[in-house]
């Protein structure tokens, strides 16, 4: 039989709902807003190129490379990134972070003229009532800076993300105001920020549906972004909200690193989305984008971590053990991968793994020997066995190679 005639799927969803034949794009935000985590060390540059690369390879369109308004090393690291894309063709475009203000904008405009490539300025402003109030900010202020801003950065030939922060808990009527101001002085993408963690997936639908609805106001041809933010765990059913809603592009950062809790994992987002059949994207090198980031930023990945954690494909259970090795036993690898499991693992360069452990049945021990070329004596299963009952914990691979 089929896979599809074995496996129901309810995860059908109302065609209405789903996204339009077009395009999905993804922007990195590893380098940038990835490395505003308190727990993470900056990477080397040599180390921040390889993850542009990795991220190339698999098809995330745009890649944040850093905030130049900073200055000193970091703004060269930016350069040296920037200079490696326009050098090496590679597809990925590169974005930067800027205040709404010239002398953020200055920077970016230099750097993209040495490197001979267009760089994206996201320039970013507070929108949200609690921020107007904390920081003693008016809207005229702010529809000034805006203004002033994005009309001397188009003026100056850098294509312009418009970025309200906290989007998500921001007034319908000053977001009104802020977005009709940028795009009327030219801007050509503006992105909605859950900067908090804020929205559930219906406010996320909710919000950007809104915001689509001012860019149409102003003629369309605008790039709708949306920017997500973990506090709440919804980062990833809130991106697929956002889509559902109209957003053209969504955010992420490697294994969701980012400040507090993180932003959007971009590798969860891109597992779901390529299952979910809305992107065709080739994922293979996935696994090694997250190990690269996890040892460039110094991220330990939890072991329960889904796809790429150790424990994801792993199983010590007699029961479902033994359902994955009779899987195995029909020589069927596509079916090993989803009778106990709800990704497939092959489609990410992993396989299942069965271990032995406290609840484990003599099949694990059999198929854990048969598989390291082991011959499988009935005094060498009896005695493992045995052990492994009496444990604590599964056991290691040295310790079974010392009862074998």
């Amino acid at each position: 039989m089929s896979l599809e005639e074995l496996v129901y799927d309810w995860n059908t969803i109302d065609p209405a709902l789903l996204p339009p034949n077009r395009h999905i794009g993804f922007d990195d935000e590893t380098l940038r807003d990835g490395l505003q985590s308190p727990s993470v060390c900056e990477p080397s540059v040599e180390k921040k190129i390889e993850l542009v690369h990795l991220m190339n390879a698999l098809g995330i369109d745009t890649v944040d490379i850093g905030l130049p308004g900073a200055g000193g090393t970091h703004a060269a690291g930016v350069e040296l990134m920037a200079r490696e894309i326009a050098e090496k063709k590679l597809k990925i475009r590169p974005n930067c972070a800027a205040r709404t203000h010239r002398n953020d904008i200055i920077p970016i405009v230099e750097i993209s003229q040495r490197a001979g490539i267009p760089i994206e300025a996201c320039t970013f402003i507070g929108s949200s009532a609690i921020r107007f109030f904390a920081e003693d900010w008016t809207l005229d202020k702010l529809l000034k800076l805006t203004e002033d801003a994005v009309t001397f950065a188009v003026g100056e030939g850098v294509p312009v993300m418009y970025v309200t922060e906290d989007t998500t808990r921001a007034n319908p009527e000053t977001l009104r105001a802020l977005y009709t101001t940028a795009i009327r002085c030219g801007a050509k993408a503006v992105c909605v920020c859950d900067t908090v963690g804020h929205s559930t997936p219906d406010g996320a639908h909710a919000v950007v549906k809104f915001v689509k609805s001012i860019i149409e106001e102003q003629g369309g041809g605008i790039r709708l972004d949306w920017h997500g933010h973990q506090d709440r765990g919804l980062g990833v059913i809130n991106s697929i909200a956002a889509i559902q809603g109209g957003a053209d592009q969504v955010h992420g950062s490697a294994l969701g690193m980012g400040e507090r809790v993180g932003n959007t994992p971009m590798d969860q987002l891109l597992v779901n989305l390529k299952l979910m059949g809305w992107i065709a994207n080739d994922l293979s090198r996935l696994g090694e984008y997250c190990a690269l980031a996890s040892r460039a930023c110094e991220w330990t990945i939890p072991h329960n971590y889904p796809v790429f954690g150790r424990d994801a494909f792993r199983t010590a259970t007699g029961v479902h053990a033994a359902a994955v090795i009779k899987s195995y036993r029909k020589g069927d690898k596509e079916l090993a991968d989803l009778v106990y499991s709800g990704v497939p693992a092959g489609q990410f360069g992993l396989e299942q793994v069965v271990d032995i452990g406290p609840m484990s049945g003599k099949s694990n021990v059999i198929y854990w020997l048969e598989k390291r070329g082991i011959e499988p004596s009935e005094d060498r299963i009896t005695r493992i066995y045995e052990h492994a009952k009496q444990a604590s914990a599964v056991l290691a691979e040295d310790e079974i190679m010392r009862l074998v």
